[in-house]
C-alpha cells in the first residue's frame, strides 16, 4: 500500500527542525527502500519550510500511522499537523526515476483538496495537455480503504506555481494549495 504523508511545519520551529536534522534522516534512512519520494516544501518564494513531504510504500494504515507519527521531528514538536492519506502511484516510479533528475527547473508540491462536485468521486487521471515527463509523482488521496477519493497530491516541474497548479483540473477540488518543493534526502 502506498500512502502520502505531508508533515506541516508549526510557526518558529526552524531551530529545532535544524537540531533535529541527523535523527530526521537517519528515521528515513530505515525506509530507504520503501520511499518513493521525499524532500523539502517551502513558502511561495522559497524562503520558509512549510513541511516535509514522503511518499511511502507500507504494508497498512497502522503502518504508515507509525512511520508519520514516530518521525522524530513530529515528536519533537516541529510540525503542527499531519495529512496522512492512502496514495496510488499513477506513475510507477519513483522520484530517483524521474526522467529531469535531481536539478534543472522549479519544483512544487501540488495538493487538490476535496471534491468540489458530486461527481469528483472518481480518481482522476492525468489532465489533457499535462506532460507526464514533468511529473516527479502523480497520485489520489484515499481514504483508508482506497474506496473513497479524497483528494490528489502531484509533485511538479513547472516554470511557476500558476504551471503547477494547472496540473490539476480546478473544478475537481474545493480548495487547491501549491508549495514550492525540492527532492530530499542526504546532501
Amino acid at each position: 500500500m502506498e500512502f502520502f504523508c505531508y508533515h506541516r511545519d508549526r510557526a518558529d520551529s526552524l531551530a529545532l527542525r535544524r537540531e533535529l536534522v541527523e535523527e530526521h534522516w537517519s528515521y528515513m534512512d530505515r525506509y530507504e527502500a520503501e520511499l518513493i519520494a521525499r524532500g523539502p516544501a517551502f513558502d511561495d518564494g522559497g524562503g520558509t519550510l512549510t513541511g516535509s513531504v514522503h511518499i511511502v510504500g507500507l504494508p497498512d494504515p497502522a503502518a504508515a500511522r507509525a512511520f508519520a507519527f514516530d518521525e522524530p521531528n513530529y515528536q519533537a514538536g516541529v510540525y503542527r499537523d499531519v495529512l496522512l492519506r492512502r496514495w496510488r502511484n499513477l506513475l510507477g516510479r519513483t522520484m530517483w526515476e524521474f526522467p529531469g533528475g535531481r536539478a534543472g527547473g522549479d519544483r512544487y508540491l501540488v495538493l487538490g483538496l476535496g471534491p468540489q462536485r458530486a461527481d469528483a468521486g472518481t480518481v482522476p487521471g492525468l489532465p489533457p495537455g499535462v506532460d507526464r515527463d514533468d511529473l516527479i509523482a502523480f497520485g489520489p488521496l484515499l481514504s483508508d480503504d482506497a474506496v473513497t477519493w479524497l483528494g490528489t497530491a502531484a509533485l511538479v516541474r513547472a516554470p511557476d506555481p500558476e504551471g503547477a497548479r494547472a496540473v490539476l483540473a480546478p473544478h475537481r477540488y474545493a480548495e487547491t494549495e501549491v508549495h514550492e518543493w525540492e527532492f530530499g534526502g542526504r546532501r
